[in-house]
């Protein structure tokens, strides 16, 4: 059974046609979040370390929404549009998640990501029994 989750736009603004999110099962998968302020539906120009945690806080947001949290993620994508922001995103990144419960992760580089962000991420989060 498939469950179509999306936010109001007054909490997480769509600037797309896609769900924020997709239950599939025992398995929620998240769709990839820029640095979208939520109250003013822009994209964070700030440092990498600034994007990286509005990224974050949308993808909780999301996850909350969703009856899911940071402790459920299986998987992370990471996408970086330069590689020299990879410590910096990895330093945000973690302090999201418990050291013992780290997920899985693909960190990829890309040319570029919509709206002229420099990160992206998407998460796949486990919500059966455990």
């Amino acid at each position: 059974m498939l469950r179509y989750i999306n936010l109001p736009d007054n909490i997480l603004p769509s600037v797309a046609p896609y769900c924020h999110a997709v239950r599939a099962g025992e398995f929620l998968f998240v769709t990839g979040q820029l640095a979208e302020d939520p109250k003013t539906g822009k994209i964070e120009r700030g440092t990498i370390e600034a994007q990286t945690t509005q990224v974050m806080e949308n993808l909780k947001m999301v996850l909350n929404h969703s009856g899911s949290g940071f402790d459920k993620v299986v998987m992370a994508r990471i996408f970086v549009t330069d590689f020299r922001f990879y410590q910096a995103v990895n330093d945000i990144y973690k302090s999201y998640f418990s050291p013992d419960r780290l997920p899985g992760r693909t960190t990829v580089g890309v040319t570029a990501l919509a709206e002229f962000g420099d990160v992206e991420i998407d998460l796949i989060a486990y919500c059966g029994e455990e």
